[in-house]
Order: structure tokens, then sequence, then C-alpha cells
């Protein structure tokens, strides 16, 4: 079992950069894939990115090819989204989420969650 908190929100100029993290506790780190979710208001929430255990394959939702990076640091049971060029329309509340022993694309079991933080680009 893992609990995960994030961290990182804030506002951001159109253009901008913001670097989000994600700690995990609990009994292990180990097999979790892990992803990154983000729902604006009145939305459904998006898969944004994702990535295996260890963490040598990711995934990312269109929207943000090429402006996003999901990565993990294993050893800080901490998993990370750069991005940078924000655009308004990423306004949303972000969500780290696990999914034991599956790769971490769109369709995984996603079923830890954590709270959620806010980001805010604005024009």
């Amino acid at each position: 079992q893992v609990q995960l908190v994030e961290s990182g929100g804030g506002v951001v100029q159109a253009g901008g950069s913001l670097r989000l993290s994600c700690a995990a506790s609990g009994r292990t780190f180990s097999n979790y894939a892990m992803g990154w979710f983000r729902q604006a208001p009145g939305k459904e929430r998006d898969f944004v990115a994702g990535i295996n255990w260890p963490g040598n394959i990711v995934y990312y939702g269109d929207s943000v090819k090429g402006r996003f990076t999901i990565s993990r640091d294993n050893a800080k049971n901490t998993v990370y989204l750069q991005m940078n060029s924000m655009k308004p329309e990423d306004t949303a509340v972000y969500y780290c989420a696990a999914a034991y022993g599956v790769s971490g694309g769109p369709q995984s079991p996603y079923d830890t969650w954590g709270q959620g933080t806010q980001v805010t680009v604005s024009s």
C-alpha cells in the first residue's frame, strides 16, 4: 500500500514553467507505475503522463507532448512532472496516481490518488 502527496502547484504566466512533485510513502514503492492526471472546472479528468516501474517507459497525453516531462527518483520515492511552455488551457487541479504491476499508460488501473494541487496559468 502506498500514500501520495502532491506539491509544487501555483500560478504561472503563459509560456512559463512549473515543476510538480509527488512523494510516496508506505510499505513499498517497488512495482508501481505512476501517473499524472488533471481536471479543469466543468471538465472530465484527463490523463497527462505516466511512467512504469522502474522508469524506462513513459506515456503522454497528446496535448502535453513536447512540453511536459514525467520522471521518477526511486531512491527518494518521488515522481515529478516538469511543465514547460505552459498555456492557459493547462489550468486544472493536478493529481498524482499509482497503479500496481502495470505499464502506466492511460488505461492502466490507477486506484491510489493524491489530494491534488492547483495549477493556474494566466494570460
